[in-house]
């Protein structure tokens, strides 16, 4: 096959449909930023997601989530890993290695889900 080129993709592609994978499994009510729940000075705009690769290349992905009230965790938990290893590759045509989820909380019965436009908006978009 020719070689045409290289191709790169930036981090933040794959965080973004990283979180957006995420977001849109059932059960889970929102993503949320580590930073903001842990203090850290380091910022990030993953909003709840961070990827790290290591020095073989190996990608974790980590992602901090609030799941619905009265969804099971661990079946919620598996269909992320599976939704976003899926939407990766196929998106990307990247392998994410082990996918971490952190639920940090669960929403109260009753609680209006945030609009995936508030999760990635136009900032974090056009960083």
């Amino acid at each position: 096959m020719e070689n045409l080129g290289e191709i790169v993709i930036a981090p933040r592609v794959l965080e973004v449909i990283t979180g957006i994978a995420a977001a849109k499994v059932d059960g889970v009510y929102a993503l949320r930023n580590k930073a903001v729940s842990d203090g850290l000075i380091k910022t990030s705009k993953g909003r709840g997601v961070y990827l790290h690769t290591d020095d073989e290349g190996v990608i974790t992905a980590d992602i901090y989530v609030y799941l619905e009230y009265g969804v099971s965790v661990p079946t919620v938990a598996m269909d992320i890993q599976k939704a976003v290893k899926t939407a990766v590759y196929n998106y990307a045509d990247v392998t994410i290695d082990s996918v971490n989820i952190h639920v940090i909380g669960i929403a109260p019965d009753k609680t209006q889900k945030p609009d995936l436009k508030d999760l990635f908006n136009e900032d974090f978009l056009n960083d």
